[in-house]
């Protein structure tokens, strides 16, 4: 049995070079992302247990954490709706100007995130093009809240649309024709067939969204008007800190953050897997 056993393993591998790719995607990931993360959790760890939950737990730091996530996750629930209906028109219609709409998606990748933050500050703000319009309601968008919600739509969208576009293209007709020769509406074959085979990439589109959204900074300092307990982010205060020369508090906040983002984005990917071992493969 020995013999066979090691006879087995040292059976070639299927895929050639895997052993040098797997060696080298790991080296790479350990480089990239697990040192300089690893090295942000161990200066966080200076502070000890009592010193890093007093940081954390301070009323400006819960403050910022709470504004940050809430509308990283607001902005990526309402990108999840809105990036499919932007899909689903450059898929399945044809109209004048497809291919200009097309490019505006791609807008936000190309556009450094500064200047976008100026721009949307300039369009909502009390005597800009749109916030002129608003102020007379009562509604206020630059240096609140709703500014950075507005901000982090603007960045998040084209994660989702084109997520869900290629999918959406690969999706075969001849389904929605049967579905509706058995008699389904279209109300039940957008519901029953249609979005169960979107979800995937729904849910790929929004984990990407919300990841993007939580660290978002340059796009969002200008519109949220950066007041304590009110429209301060977590990435802000974390520059601050960095700025006063505290580096230990900075990484406590950033410690946070990463733990919080890899809770969310871990129930992202098991609800994808239940949906796997539920509906099977899409």
């Amino acid at each position: 049995m020995a013999s066979i056993s090691g006879l087995a393993l040292k059976r070639p591998s299927v895929i050639p070079g895997f052993g040098l790719a797997l060696g080298f995607a790991l080296t790479y990931l350990g480089l990239i992302v697990l040192i300089p993360l690893g090295a942000m959790v161990v200066k966080a760890a200076s502070l000890g247990l009592p010193g890093f939950w007093d940081i954390v737990s301070s009323p400006r730091t819960l403050a910022a954490l709470r504004l940050s996530f809430l509308t990283a996750l607001f902005a990526a629930s309402i990108n999840a709706v809105f990036g499919v209906v932007i899909a689903w028109v450059l898929v399945r219609y044809r109209f004048p100007g497809k291919r200009l709409l097309d490019a505006f998606v791609d807008l936000p990748f190309a556009l450094p995130t500064a200047v976008a933050g100026i721009a949307l500050t300039a369009i909502y703000a009390p005597n800009g093009w749109i916030g002129g319009w608003l102020a007379p309601l009562g509604i206020k968008v630059a240096y609140t809240p709703l500014g950075i919600l507005i901000a982090l739509i603007f960045i998040g969208l084209p994660f989702v649309v084109r997520t869900v576009q290629p999918v959406l293209e690969e999706f075969d007709r001849e389904i929605e024709e049967a579905a509706a020769t058995l008699g389904a509406r279209r109300a039940q074959t957008i519901s029953r067939v249609i979005l169960p085979a979107l979800m995937p990439a729904i849910l790929t589109g929004f984990a990407l969204a919300l990841a993007r959204a939580v660290g978002e900074y340059g796009s969002v300092i200008f519109i949220a008007g950066n007041i304590p307990y009110v429209s301060e982010i977590a990435p802000l205060l974390i520059v601050i800190r960095l700025e006063e020369f505290g580096y230990a508090e900075a990484t406590a906040i950033g410690t946070a953050m990463l733990l919080i983002s890899f809770g969310m984005l871990l129930l992202v990917h098991l609800v994808q897997a239940w949906r796997r071992r539920r509906f099977g493969n899409d």
